[in-house]
């Protein structure tokens, strides 16, 4: 069942085209992250669901209701801002009861909803305090708790971590995975932070310039790029990338100055043809060590800088005097200006159009 359906929706700041002609179905009870650049659209187009923005074009359903044109209130979300957008005269009681009380809630299902919202976040004892007397952690989770005590169906998340330092993030990270898994609600979260994506969404969008480039789990959306743009978004650092041309005949491979590859192993998505191509293989598909002699492809490379990361390391080098970069355990040992053999098997390349960029 579709929770969230997006028909053919437009936004547009007078000349400039924020939105364009953008379809997308959510399901029900699924968790789906928008993610992309600053200025892709992606809180835009959270802001447009959430009725804070009129649309130029398009429909915006939920739970099959036409609400393109419902004030916010009566579209049945409930939003966490990237700011906590707190009232600092009130108690955490007073902020989560607050929208109940202009909605005329009864005041006994007001103290039953903060009880339930209070024990899935675990704030119970901060009931009492104001906001200047919790950490940021604390102040999220009151701003997700004024979410939840709304007991709506869908619940949209407009970077809600952007302000914490990286340990928190990562906590609170958990936190709404158990919330999701705990309500089983509809979520929608927008971030810059390809990890949050990754390790959050049931689906990823990844948007560029209003619109939506690919639409997968994340499995996918990391190791079959739609095209060159998601292959080197996704992943940190990006995919290595060789310009060259694929020759078909009796082998299919891919060539350029003084690199030859075997395309056998590779999965096209449809029949390969000779021409100018861009093939890409991630740091952490690379192999160095024993492993290489069971690689198809297998060549020596020259260390430029070595990057120690703790559990594993980055390695800068040049193949063919090009830049070119592996991920191997934290405790090798490698220097700079010495020579590496590494391997790797095209079955976990991606291979994309020279021209139009579309992965083949």
């Amino acid at each position: 069942m579709k929770s969230i359906e997006i028909k053919e929706l437009s936004l547009s700041f007078g000349e400039v085209k924020v939105l364009k002609q953008l379809d997308l179905d959510i399901g029900d009870g699924e968790f789906l992250v928008l993610l992309g650049a600053s200025g892709c659209g992606k809180s835009t187009l959270l802001n447009c669901i959430a009725g804070l923005l009129d649309v130029t074009d398009g429909q915006i359903f939920i739970k099959g209701k036409n609400v393109t044109w419902e004030e916010p209130k009566d579209r049945g979300i409930g939003m966490v801002f990237q700011s906590y957008a707190l009232y600092p005269q009130m108690t955490v009681e007073g902020n989560l009861s607050f929208g109940l009380k202009n909605q005329k809630v009864p005041k006994a299902e007001i103290a039953q909803r903060i009880e339930r919202a209070a024990a899935i976040l675990q704030i119970e004892p901060l009931l009492k305090r104001k906001p200047a007397e919790l950490s940021g952690g604390q102040r999220q989770r009151v701003a997700i708790g004024r979410a939840l005590v709304r007991d709506v169906d869908v619940f949209l998340f407009d970077e809600p971590l952007s302000n914490l330092d990286a340990k928190l993030r990562a906590e609170l990270r958990v936190e709404i995975k158990r919330l999701h898994q705990r309500l089983e609600n509809t979520m929608i979260y927008v971030t810059h932070d390809q990890i949050e994506a990754l390790t959050l969404a049931d689906r990823i969008a990844i948007m560029k310039e209003g619109s939506v480039q690919q639409l997968a789990d994340p499995h996918a959306i990391y190791n079959k790029p739609v095209n060159k743009y998601v292959a080197g978004f996704i992943g940190s650092p990006g995919m290595n990338f060789i310009e060259g041309a694929i020759e078909t005949g009796r082998k299919t491979t891919f060539q350029t100055d003084g690199i030859k590859i075997d395309l056998g192993n590779y999965e096209f998505a449809e029949e390969a043809k000779s021409g100018k191509a861009i093939f890409g293989i991630r740091p952490e598909h690379v192999v160095v060590g024993a492993e290489v002699a069971s690689q198809p492809y297998k060549t020596t490379v020259e260390v430029e800088v070595v990057e120690p990361m703790g559990s594993d390391t980055l390695v800068w080098s040049k193949l063919q005097n090009r830049e070119f970069r592996f991920r191997v355990d934290g405790q090798s040992d490698f220097e700079a200006g010495s020579k590496v053999k590494i391997g790797f098997d095209p079955l976990r390349a991606s291979i994309f159009d020279a021209a139009s960029e579309v992965r083949i």
